[in-house]
């Protein structure tokens, strides 16, 4: 019989998914898993990531993936590698890793996770190219709400090394929230993997505002609009708006609000909510670091960069980390 086991964690179950949703429409501010829920949204990540993503697009970024996967699997020194995907979306860039580790001869296990059933059902059968199915143990999970992520990805395997990957996560999140999460989780002789989205040039102001066009497409929007129209705004009700904001701690990032025109109540699992004609609701926001906004965050966070790769623009980095020493 044909299946899949998936763990779902409780951060995932329907009470949880309800009060995340009608708490983020309140505060009109959208948390991003909302994005990634169903069939529909998926498809239409996935066709923008294809489109759009530099992992997919540009060769010098591909290039920087694959000198990382090396010099990740260098500096692990056990013959079993469990390579952990955090927020895995497709899972494209961990199934390169387990290519790359099949061809070392390691053995292997994979723990694809992520907010959406989905994009771990993707990113499984993508894996299924470089190992078997016992090999592969996805989990559904909040991130940033989980409290058994750690309980649940030891389930998996507790015995082999560990790869973490974090990768198209960091500029959807609050630096500080993650980063706690992610030092929680990680052992002495984990390696963790991040990619950021970065800033080019030499000014950063300057760099964020030159990339800005670049989220602003046909594809973007109206990925970003299914979840509004799903709720039951109307294309009318407002605009889609893109703009660049600086945070309390002087981190730059991009966002998209939807600017409303006219009044619109919509319902959320039987919960009424009121927005006025001025309200602003965020859809979506995308931090822009510098190598050295990185460097910072994880040193507050005890974590040790050990290398970094960027790619030919210097609008993609890869590091990789470890709890400092």
């Amino acid at each position: 019989m044909s299946g899949a086991h998936v763990f779902i964690d409780r951060s995932q179950f329907p009470e949880n998914v309800r009060r995340d949703l009608v708490d983020s429409l309140r505060a009109r501010a959208v948390n991003h898993k909302f994005h990634y829920d169903s069939y529909k949204q998926t498809a239409k990540w996935l066709a923008l990531h294809e489109a759009y993503s530099p992992a997919r697009t540009d060769e010098s970024c591909l290039r920087i993936y694959d000198e990382a996967f090396h010099a990740a699997l260098g500096a692990v020194q056990y013959n079993g590698v469990h390579v952990v995907g955090l927020g895995c979306g497709g899972g494209q860039k961990e199934a390169r890793l387990l290519h790359l580790l099949r061809e070392r001869s390691r053995q292997i296990v994979y723990t694809p996770s992520d907010v959406s059933l989905p994009l771990v059902l993707t990113a499984r059968e993508a894996a299924l190219a470089f190992l078997n199915e016992t090999q592969c143990r996805p989990i559904v999970c909040d991130l940033g709400t989980s409290e058994s992520l750690t309980a649940a990805i030891e389930m998996s395997d507790a015995e082999n090394a560990r790869v973490i990957t974090l990768f198209g996560i960091v500029p959807n999140f609050e630096p500080t929230p993650l980063l706690s999460r992610i030092t929680r989780l990680l052992r002495a002789d984990d390696w963790l993997l991040i990619s950021a989205n970065l800033a080019p040039g030499n000014d950063y102001a300057t760099g964020v505002q030159a990339v800005l066009p670049q989220y602003d497409n046909a594809l973007t929007r109206d990925w970003l609009m299914t979840l509004p129209l799903d709720l039951g705004f109307e294309r009318d009700d407002g605009e889609l708006t893109f703009a660049t904001e600086t945070d309390a701690r002087q981190l730059r990032r991009i966002t998209a609000h939807f600017e409303l025109k006219q009044s619109r109540e919509v319902r959320a699992f039987g919960e009424r909510i009121c927005f006025q004609a001025g309200e602003r609701i965020r859809l979506f926001f995308s931090y822009r670091h510098t190598t050295e906004t990185i460097r910072a965050v994880m040193r507050e966070h005890s974590l040790e960069v050990c290398g970094e790769w960027l790619n030919n623009s210097a609008e993609e980095g890869i590091f990789l980390c470890r709890q400092a020493r």
